[in-house]
């Protein structure tokens, strides 16, 4: 009987293949980031935009939610009914890039209207690179070796995410909301480039 079990080095990414493994590691990186901001992002709306408060915070927080979800099956639609996976990596990662630079028009906004058209684009954005990201990641994800893949994939993004959303909040309060942006634009740029190793390995349009 095969074995299924985990093997230790599975955890550090080397025994999967080279697609899935730098799928995981961008990913990482950039959900490490997002963590870095997200659980003071609420903070940085009260303290930076015009009348911020906790109604100003949920609204905004629903629009970036509600335009990914009706935009993610139209998007993932589309890429389904495009044979080969060049145009999901050049979705996935031009998106990834704009995306990681989004977060700078934190920096130049303070009325709530223009936060709210911020979350849309962010929106927008995320509803391309999440269904692009899955199908790639699906075809390529090792036969037999699904649910170990998929518990490191949450695993390692999970942990990043925890460990950078606690030192998120103390490096606002030592370096203000502006640099810790700054870091997340850089830390988040990094994670996006991540996925450029794996353009040789995507199949060809056929």
């Amino acid at each position: 009987m095969a074995r299924r079990g985990i093997k230790s080095i599975d955890l550090f990414l080397r025994d999967i293949n080279p697609v899935i493994r730098f799928l995981i590691i961008s990913d990482t990186i950039i959900l490490g980031a997002a963590g870095l901001l997200g659980p003071i992002f609420a903070l940085f709306i009260e303290d930076f935009i015009q009348g911020g408060n906790e109604a100003v915070a949920g609204l905004a927080a629903g629009i970036y939610l509600f335009i990914k979800s009706i935009f993610q099956i139209p998007v993932a639609h589309l890429i389904d009914k495009i044979r080969g996976e060049k145009d999901d990596f050049w979705l996935m990662f031009v998106c990834s890039i704009i995306t990681a630079t989004i977060p700078l028009l934190y920096l130049v906004i303070n009325t709530p209207l223009q936060l709210y058209l911020v979350q849309f684009i962010l929106g927008l954005f995320i509803a391309f690179t999440f269904p692009t990201y899955m199908a790639i990641f699906t075809r390529h994800i090792d036969k037999k070796k699904e649910g170990t893949e998929w518990g490191i994939y949450f695993t390692l993004t999970d942990l990043t995410g925890a460990a950078f959303a606690m030192v998120g909040g103390f490096f606002a309060s030592a370096h203000g909301f502006s640099i810790l942006i700054l870091l997340v634009v850089f830390i988040s740029l990094i994670g996006s480039l991540m996925l450029w190793p794996i353009k040789p390995y995507i199949l060809k349009k056929t």
